[in-house]
């Protein structure tokens, strides 16, 4: 069975008008198509993966691009790549659920938007732009850069938070163990000689038992805080006041500022660039820009654009903008090259948040080390003084 050797590049063969194609060249159209759900499926006694992470999605989307590119029609690479990894993987469940959609004569798009999980409103809304004007392998391609370039920006704020958490970790543990087994010990020399012990000793022995005895209570009263507070802000209100703390945290604003600006802009940029109307891409952003203070600005000023006015003026409005970025914005629309203007925004804030990054791992370090310093040497003078209380007394 040999492939159709065409080029797809900029062409429908690579959209999904060639779907009819696809079934005939590949062999593969099922006459009963799947009626499987994609909830809880159990194949081989192994429990079915349905959604993609997003490594594998930016994977699947280069590797979609290159087959396309080589000469296959949308239905036979979506096959070939189903094809590949264990039956119960992922990428195997999507791609032939796409593949199967495609056969029964749906568009790509809608198919991808049948997996709100794995492709994001950005995705779908894309391949629609791709498959109007037929240059699929080139929006695959954005699509892939924006995955990698917004990966990129998550990577840099998780690795310069994992020093951090590592060293206060090692350190909560460290001081919690001295409470348990080292201070009891002290305890038991203190009460055996019957001196009157100063009162930061006093305190320190009080914390041991307090956490030997109701060190229960306590980690039990910890994780309902948690599991509460993980509820409470995927509230909107709760959401809200989450995502302001963020902007506005000393320390940590910086980073998640300018990441937030970084990859509005260069979702914005994106989706310009290949044909998605304004209203639509603003939309798109306020539903993907992951706070939800700067999800309401981008809903006002969508509405507002919807009354005639530019993307600047309302952004400028809602306050939450930088003034630099609104002007640059600004700039973009009086020349009308507004993608240009996006990518240079989002080259500007991205450089920020790797600046800021600097400033908080530098900041950071020299704070935990004071800190757990200072807990580590309450410890220990608490128990030099009692020492020589007990000398004295002795004396």
């Amino acid at each position: 069975m040999g492939y159709a050797k065409r080029k797809t590049s900029g062409s429908g063969g690579a959209s999904a008008s060639s779907a009819p194609r696809a079934a005939k060249d590949t062999g593969a159209v099922a006459s009963k198509p799947k009626t499987q759900s994609v909830w809880n499926l159990q194949i081989g006694g192994a429990k079915q993966k349905t959604d993609m992470k997003r490594v594998e999605v930016l994977l699947f989307v280069s590797e979609l691009a290159d087959l396309l590119e080589a000469g296959m029609t949308l239905g036979q690479a979506l096959q070939a790549l189903a094809n590949q990894g264990d039956d119960t993987s992922a990428q195997r469940f999507v791609c032939q659920d796409l593949c199967d959609r495609i056969v029964r004569g749906e568009n790509f798009s809608d198919a991808c938007a049948k997996h709100p999980k794995t492709f994001p409103p950005l995705f779908s809304n894309m391949l629609r732009a791709g498959e109007a004007s037929g240059a699929m392998v080139e929006v695959l391609r954005r699509l892939g850069d924006h995955y990698e370039r917004d990966d990129g920006m998550r990577g840099k704020i998780k690795s310069a938070l994992m020093y951090p958490m590592i060293v206060l970790v090692f350190g909560v543990l460290a001081v919690i163990g001295a409470l348990v087994w080292i201070i009891p010990q002290f305890q038991k020399v203190f009460d055996s000689m019957g001196a009157s012990l100063p009162l930061p000793t006093q305190i320190l022995i009080g914390l041991s038992d307090a956490v030997i005895h109701y060190g229960w209570l306590m980690a039990a009263l910890i994780a309902a805080g948690v599991v509460w507070f993980r509820k409470w802000k995927t509230t909107p209100a709760g959401s809200r006041k989450v995502d302001s703390w963020k902007l506005k945290a000393p320390l940590i604003k910086g980073i998640v500022a300018s990441g937030a600006y970084s990859s509005l802009a260069y979702t914005l940029k994106t989706l310009l660039s290949n044909g998605v109307n304004v209203l639509q891409a603003l939309k798109i952003c306020e539903e993907t820009c992951g706070n939800a203070v700067i999800g309401d600005a981008l809903r006002t000023a969508r509405e507002r654009v919807t009354d005639g006015a530019t993307i600047s003026g309302p952004l400028a409005s809602a306050g939450v903008f930088p003034r630099m970025m609104t002007d640059m914005l600004a700039v973009g629309e009086q020349a009308g090259d507004l993608p240009s203007s996006l990518e240079h925004i989002g080259k500007r804030y991205q450089k920020d948040m790797d600046r800021n990054i600097v400033s908080f791992t530098n900041a950071l370090e020299p704070i935990l080390i004071v800190a757990i310093a200072g807990v580590v040497g309450f410890v220990a003078i608490s128990i030099i003084m009692a020492v020589f209380r007990v000398s004295s007394s002795i004396g």
